[in-house]
Formats: structure tokens, sequence, C-alpha cells
């Protein structure tokens, strides 16, 4: 009776512990589909202007960037928990760089190293 006692006991403790197991592997699953992936136009002209644009989105909250010379587009993974496409474009023309949305101002592209002096729409 003792070695039954003992035996569901194990089996009660074995159980709860692969139930509470399963219950973390749901909740990191959902924070992996909150993440959210978005690609837009940042303009830029060499390898500077990529390491520049990749470092600003991720000070300012992206999980992942990789901005294309040749496209001009960025492509971004971020939590909009805590960012969004508008924070990251305003982050960039704020660093110098034209986005969709927001031109950055003209002293900011101006002290940009001439390697980066992209072709600027009027």
């Amino acid at each position: 009776m003792k070695t039954l006692n003992l035996f569901l006991t194990v089996l009660f403790a074995l159980g709860l512990s692969v139930s509470s197991s399963a219950q973390t592997n749901d909740q990191s699953n959902v924070k992996m589909t909150s993440a959210k992936t978005e690609s837009f136009k940042v303009w830029g002209k060499c390898g500077m202007c990529k390491a520049r644009i990749e470092k600003t989105v991720k000070a300012e909250g992206a999980t992942s960037a990789a901005w294309n010379e040749k496209t001009q587009m960025l492509t971004v993974t971020y939590d909009p928990s805590k960012t969004n496409r508008d924070d990251l474009s305003k982050k960039l023309a704020a660093v110098g760089h034209d986005t969709e949305k927001y031109k950055a101002p003209d002293d900011v592209y101006a002290k940009l190293p001439g390697c980066c002096h992209y072709e600027r729409s009027k």
C-alpha cells in the first residue's frame, strides 16, 4: 500500500511538472508571435549608411534590422508594444536619413559624411 501511495505521488508530481512546462512554452510562443515585421524605404548611399540605419532602429527598440543599399528598403522586426514604424521613421530622420514619411532636417543631413550624401527629393 505504501508503494502504491509513493508511486501515485511521484506520478502526480511528474504530471504537474509537465503541465507547467507546457504553459511556459505557450507563453513564449505568444511573445514571439507579437513581433511585427515591416519594410519601408529609407534613403542612404553606402555601407556607413547601412550601419547607421540598422543601429538607429535597433537602439529605438527593433529586434532585427536589415537595410538593402540597392533597393533602399529597410526590413525591421519590432515589438509593437515598445515602438512602431512611425517612431522608427522619426528616429531615422533625426540622424539624417529621409524615410517615406519624414524628411531629415537639412542641417543634420549636411553633417553626414560625404559618402553618405544621397540624392534628396525636393
